[in-house]
């Protein structure tokens, strides 16, 4: 363990300083984490940053370098940015520059990850051992435009530039199935030796929820043990699926609890012979798709307001209110304003809100998920639900269309910059819809992820946002996973096929 008399933070080279995050309240912020680790007698920290896909990658460190990588950072292999979800490298590994043109990137070279003192966690199902977020660098600390992260949290800041906070809560489903040992012993889960944990079909049914309560309970103690404990447990529909919700906090924590939540869940369930699954739509008999609904406000950052309430404080202009374009939307102008933007970049923002093959096959005709570009009053049909009442400071839009795989921060960064281009743009919203699957309802949103690709490529409001180089890096990575799937065979044609011809 680090000696309590040792120099907190080591002065030597200090690649935080010239990466320009180095500040008094990081500095005080690491030591305060060194200090917990030496007081827990921890021996170990993993440090991981996520990827494009959302997935956490990283190394466990013994704990007495810490204050090392806080200062200098450590690196790891550059080729984890080059990957599909097929772990495939998308863009040529061993060509200069890594294929993307960064010479940090030539050979596999290292990037640096740079641990976030404010994620640190220990980590209740393991014996000693930490946890920290990183952001990652290149060798000479510039940032890393690749960086999810990074995306999102300039996603947060344009936001507080104009003056709002964002605040969104976690609302995300799984499924929960049972292994056979053999399997859990050969760390091999599979799709075969797999079992429904519950039977659905009694969608919030307690006795269906009592079935699971063993491990839910675990799961309950566990992520309050990491400052993450749920709102809510819930039984969905579904054979084996489950749900959690959590309290609203801002844009970027928000990001930073998903990612966390997701691995925990996994973890924790692989220990109990369980496996955990995002996977929106497991092919089982009688499985249900699961969904990621994103509820979310804006707040007026000067004065804590939520901008959405149709009370009259949030649209003031020379004292007179200014009132809300449609009757009984329930929303304030500005919050109308955000929903038009939601809508209106919806299609162009499926590649972040839904980035697997697997997640098209949930928007079904007449389902729990939305089909179209609409939204409605507490309706749950509609892609965009309106929850809240006039003068209800709880007011928020809850977006129905996110896949339980998708990256948070890509999520996240996605809602913010649409909504906020729909206040700069100050365009109202279309009527509300109380059918939200017929065809008059709005455009139909995208059938797979190929139209995802096409349309968030061609978009004009993530190429001003993201910037170009990231807009290309992320339709490249998509695109390798698309094009694999369009030549895999399918069991659906091996069924249809193989004996008719």
């Amino acid at each position: 363990m680090t000696d309590s008399n040792e120099t907190e933070v080591p002065d030597i080279d200090r690649l935080a300083e010239r990466a320009g995050i180095e500040t008094d309240q990081r500095i005080e912020m690491c030591n305060d984490v060194l200090a917990e680790i030496r007081s827990r007698e921890l021996h170990s920290v993993r440090l991981a940053f996520v990827d494009a896909h959302g997935l956490l990658r990283g190394k466990t460190l013994r704990a007495d370098l810490i204050s090392s990588a806080f200062a200098n950072g450590v690196g790891i292999t550059g080729a984890l940015l080059l990957k599909d979800t097929g772990q495939n490298n998308v863009y040529p590994v061993w060509a200069p520059g890594g294929g993307l043109d960064k010479p940090w990137l030539t050979g596999a070279g290292d990037i640096i990850m740079l641990p976030d003192p404010s994620t640190f966690k220990v980590l209740p199902w393991l014996d000693g051992t930490g946890w920290l977020l990183c952001d990652i660098f290149s060798p000479n600390g510039e940032p890393i435009g690749f960086s999810t992260r990074r995306v999102c949290a300039e996603a947060e800041q344009a936001m507080i530039a104009e003056g709002y906070g964002f605040k969104a809560g976690l609302e995300i489903e799984f499924h929960l199935y049972r292994m056979e040992p053999e399997l859990v012993a050969a760390g091999r889960p599979a799709s075969r030796g797999l079992a429904d944990t519950h039977a659905g079909r009694m969608y919030l049914g307690e006795t269906r929820f009592d079935v699971v309560e063993p491990f839910m309970g675990v799961l309950r103690r566990e992520l309050a043990a990491l400052d993450l404990a749920p709102r809510s447990l819930e039984i969905e529909l579904g054979p084996s699926q489950v749900e959690l919700t959590f309290s609203p906090a801002s844009g970027m924590q928000v990001a930073d609890q998903a990612v966390l939540i997701r691995s925990a869940v996994k973890q924790i369930a692989r220990r109990h012979g369980l496996l955990a699954t995002f996977m929106s739509r497991p092919n089982f008999h009688g499985s249900f798709s699961s969904g990621w609904h994103l509820h979310q406000s804006v707040t007026d950052l000067a004065t804590g307001v939520n901008l959405f309430i149709d009370d009259g404080l949030a649209e003031v202009v020379n004292e007179e209110r200014v009132p809300s374009a449609l009757e009984g939307s329930n929303l304030s102008q500005a919050g109308e304003y955000y929903l038009a933007g939601l809508l209106s970049h919806a299609t162009e923002s499926c590649l972040l809100t839904t980035p697997t093959v697997n997640g098209y096959k949930r928007y079904q005709a007449d389902s729990l998920a939305p089909l179209r570009v609409a939204w409605g009053t507490q309706h749950r049909g509609a892609m965009l639900r309106v929850i809240g009442h006039s003068g209800d400071s709880a007011t928020r839009i809850e977006n129905r269309i996110g896949d339980s795989a998708a990256n948070p921060y890509l999520y996240l960064a996605s809602q913010m910059l649409a909504g906020l281009a729909g206040l700069e743009a100050k365009e109202p919203p279309p009527l509300p819809t109380t059918a939200p699957y017929d065809e008059t309802a709005g455009p139909r949103l995208p059938r797979s992820l190929g139209e995802a690709i096409d349309a968030f490529d061609t978009s004009v409001l993530y190429r001003a946002t993201f910037g170009t180089e990231f807009v290309e890096y992320l339709v490249g990575l998509k695109q390798a996973e698309w094009d694999r799937y369009l030549g895999a065979v399918t069991d659906w044609e091996q069924n249809e096929y193989l004996e008719l011809f």
